[in-house]
């Protein structure tokens, strides 16, 4: 059966409603990557599909700004002899913050010629064009669709296929929004495909939502110096708008070692309308640093856990609390994020649970420094599964320059809040969990009132000791542990029923989530245990 025609005069799939839901469109363009899988891995696919994604959405987003400039040109009564220059004039798209696509680059254009036997040598010509003439773009659109190893049948096929795709038109949402939300479905989709590696560029939403709703970066420079495909950024603009804000009320700096996962976030940000310096190149932040003088005010990161092959200069002067050791740079992330921060700044990052009580080649130490200088503000333990791309466990450190009463908040100089969230969260199947946005709230909600400050504070919540989820500890308490900072140490157990009308079925499930708790701390310890045997010299 033919396609048949929609009223804007785009294809539809056959049955298809002229109107795609969200759900169809994801449909569609998941349907694109498949056309592609088996003749390459995922991490290639990845950047043909978004890619080609991102090409049909500059397109389509200009094609719906010249047809409303050419509507507000004849309302004002601007005759047909002149409208073509209102249509060629660059400015009216870029106010509008929409990118100019040249003739050759539009999307009609190649999707006329996609059985043309050349498709990929067009597209790669429509990347080349598209970025000479939007400088923000410069250097990252892929060019690789002309290559020796590109099926040009099935690169055609593709672009027909993501011809049926159409980002404007979906209840009020703009093209960018709709786009937004497709790139990081497509995101979330390809990391999962790509298994281990797919940790590279991406960090589980309900993480980088706990990061953001804790530090609620309102207005500032935000950095990541990690960024991956530029989630952290994303989830920091979705924060500002949802309260009011605008979205140049944060600037984001950011870096990726990765050429193509730098590529991904420089698109990323492109897409949602995001003012980012995440520099001309990819580069090592250990050996490479491409902001030197910034101080910012809220870093959000995801370093790769326990990397043991990391660029490390004894004399840094960034080892501040202790030089790292060559084995782990999980205290060289740390440290390089302390010192990137403002005189009131703070940061939240996601490291491996290691991190709170390791005390091999110097970190003990290290981590004591950064307790004694009272820069450690919170650390979460979060649950397992939460990572598909990894079984490691981890946690959340939150650090911050100034725990003083300024701004009407609680002075919590010398003291830490420890929260145990490790039996949080909603299986979303046998292999990964996520953490509720009620999870999320309580977590952030149990922060905001330690520190007194925002909706906590309006609201006149106090904050208090939760035994078996939060406790707030001074100095003293945590040099009886020996610096270690594991929550479960502190918080002590929940507060249990012990009469017998509780649930049978709750009670199992919550003595399930203790016994793999303890399960997972118990085969953490082997490992451990396991390495330091394997370094004695028998």
């Amino acid at each position: 059966m033919p396609p048949r025609k929609r009223s804007n005069g785009q294809m539809g799939l056959p049955g298809m409603p002229g109107a795609q839901t969200m759900a169809e469109l994801h449909e569609i363009l998941w349907k694109s990557a498949d056309k592609l899988r088996g003749s390459m891995d995922a991490a290639q696919y990845k950047d043909f599909v978004l890619g080609l994604v991102f090409l049909k959405y500059v397109s389509d987003a200009f094609a719906e700004r010249r047809e409303q400039i050419r509507k507000e040109a004849l309302a004002d009564g601007v005759p047909e002899s002149r409208l073509e220059a209102f249509l060629e004039d660059r400015d009216e798209y870029k106010r509008e913050e929409i990118f100019w696509v040249p003739d050759t680059a539009r999307w009609g254009s190649l999707a006329a010629q996609a059985k043309s036997g050349n498709i990929g040598e067009l597209i790669d010509q429509a990347m080349d064009v598209i970025m000479k003439a939007n400088s923000e773009l410069t250097g990252v659109l892929p060019k690789i669709f002309n290559r020796d190893n590109v099926d040009q049948r099935r690169l055609g096929e593709l672009v027909d296929l993501i011809s049926d795709a159409r980002f404007t038109g979906h209840d009020g949402k703009s093209a960018r929004d709709v786009l937004g939300e497709v790139y990081e479905y497509f995101l979330e989709k390809f990391a999962r495909a790509e298994g281990k590696r797919g940790g590279e560029f991406y960090t589980p939403a309900s993480v980088v939502k706990v990061l953001v709703e804790v530090l609620e970066p309102y207005k500032g420079r935000v950095y990541d110096p990690c960024c991956g495909s530029g989630g952290m950024f994303v989830q920091a603009e979705k924060f500002v708008l949802a309260h009011r804000g605008r979205r140049d009320d944060i600037a984001a700096y950011g870096q990726e070692a990765n050429e193509r996962t730098w590529r991904l976030a420089k698109m990323n940000l492109a897409i949602h309308g995001i003012a980012g310096d995440l520099s001309t190149r990819w580069a090592d932040t250990f050996y490479e640093d491409k902001h030197p003088d910034l101080k910012a005010d809220f870093i959000l990161a995801n370093p790769p856990f326990n990397m043991s092959d990391w660029h490390r200069k004894v004399d840094d002067a960034r080892w501040r609390y202790g030089v790292p050791p060559a084995s782990n740079a999980n205290f060289a992330w740390m440290q390089h994020i302390i010192s990137k921060l403002g005189v009131r700044g703070s940061a939240g990052v996601v490291m491996a649970n290691g991190s709170m009580s390791s005390k091999q080649s110097g970190e003990g130490e290290i981590r004591a420094a950064l307790i004694e200088g009272d820069l450690v503000a919170c650390v979460i333990a979060l649950p397992p599964q939460l990572f598909r791309t990894t079984q490691i466990p981890a946690c959340l450190w939150f650090f911050t320059k100034d725990k003083s009463a300024r701004g009407g908040q609680t002075d919590r100089s010398g003291q830490v809040l420890f929260i145990d969230a490790r039996t949080m969260g909603t299986m979303l199947d046998r292999t990964e969990r996520v953490l509720t946005d009620e999870d999320i709230a309580k977590i952030a909600g149990a922060y905001h009132a330690w520190r007194g400050r925002g909706s906590a504070r309006e609201s006149g919540i106090l904050y208090e000791d939760e035994p078996g989820f939060c406790y707030s500890a001074d100095l003293d308490q945590i040099r009886k542990h020996d610096h270690v900072l594991t929550p479960g140490r502190y918080v002590g157990a929940a507060k249990v029923d012990n009469s017998d009308d509780e649930p049978v079925a709750e009670k199992i499930e919550r003595l399930t989530k203790e016994l793999l708790a303890y399960f997972e701390e118990s085969a953490r310890l082997e490992q451990a245990v396991r390495r330091q045997l394997e370094r004695i010299d028998v």
